[in-house]
């Protein structure tokens, strides 16, 4: 029997372990989408304010959501049942503007013009359709964390590729990787761990990193870059990059600083890459790093707080962290 620390998880069919519940309560999303509806219309506010500023600027924008595990494998769930088109995800890139709604009346102009151009599918980029049709053929997501695995984050990547006019690199599933038994953050919660073989790539070749910010740096002098979350930020050069751009990324843990994840993938296309651990846009370090794109990252069950551009790392870095490396200059 799970001990009480494992409630969040629900055990499904073959080793799949999925998160249900806990802050952002994903599984509520899912079943009481009509609570979200204003939420799901201010995220596409958001992002068509952001594209619209990003556009004047010369910088293409887009956005992508990381789905949730329920809504790519709902076929592995064990006594629950969900319905993808109720799912964030799926809402964000297709649902109506509500009858009678605010948004309907606010917004009518902006998504008309919207819908007449296609500017929002150019500019949300859809990984549900494409996860969902290519789940049986391989794990996209490892059974015992939340996170994709190398399969699962080679796709969006891919997807992404393609959104941004560049071809995806077919060498990246060429790189070598070892065999391990992986708990994973579901995983983990059970005594004893619950783990599966799973393939740990390494895929850093090209890419060169020249920049990691005092925390990153900090950390991982310390052994603990695993535990870094918002606020980190990673630079990568390429000399050898089959796209000459420079990417602005905006992301969560599906990105992350470690070289396993979105980040590296990208730094290993692109001639620079930009990584903020944060999933709202900071101006000023945009205005700084003068990229030719940005990417917009968040895992699907933050989708449950809208971010707010007001950020600035700089101010968040020395709140959150100046005590810390303060500390460990001493």
């Amino acid at each position: 029997m799970a001990s009480s620390n494992t409630d969040h998880i629900h055990v499904g069919r073959d080793g799949w372990l999925f998160l249900k519940t806990g802050t952002n309560d994903i599984l509520g999303q899912f079943e009481r989408p009509e609570e979200t509806t204003d939420l799901i219309w201010s995220w596409r506010s958001l992002v068509a304010t952001r594209e619209r500023r990003l556009r004047a600027l010369g910088i293409r924008y887009r956005h992508v959501v990381a789905p949730d595990k329920l809504l790519i494998y709902d076929d592995r769930l064990d006594g629950i049942a969900i319905a993808p088109e109720a799912s964030p995800a799926y809402r964000l890139l297709h649902a109506e503007p509500p009858l009678g709604s605010r948004w309907r009346r606010g917004l009518t102009g902006l998504y008309a013009d919207w819908r007449r151009r296609t500017r929002w599918r150019e500019t949300c980029i859809d990984l549900v359709t494409p996860m969902r049709a290519a789940r049986d053929a391989s794990d996209l997501y490892c059974r015992t964390d939340t996170h994709w695995s190398f399969d699962g984050c080679y796709l969006a990547y891919a997807e992404i590729c393609r959104a941004f006019g560049t071809e995806p690199r077919a060498d990246l599933r060429e790189r070598p990787f070892s065999q391990i038994d992986h708990d994973g953050d579901l995983g983990s919660a059970f005594d004893p761990p619950r783990r599966v073989p799973s393939r740990a790539y390494r895929i850093q070749q090209d890419a060169v990193r020249t920049y990691a910010s005092p925390i990153v740096e900090a950390r991982e002098k310390a052994g603990l870059l695993h535990t870094l979350h918002v606020g980190a930020n990673v630079v990568y050069g390429n000399a050898k990059a089959t796209d000459p751009r420079r990417l602005a990324l905006f992301g969560d843990s599906f990105s992350h600083v470690m070289p396993y994840m979105l980040t590296i993938l990208l730094a290993e296309t692109f001639r620079e890459v930009h990584f903020v651990w944060n999933t709202s846009l900071d101006w000023s370090y945009i205005d700084r790093a003068k990229p030719d794109l940005v990417l917009t990252e968040v895992a699907e069950r933050f989708m449950a707080q809208l971010p707010d551009d007001s950020f600035s790392l700089d101010a968040y870095v020395q709140e959150r962290f100046g005590a810390e490396l303060a500390n460990r200059g001493a």
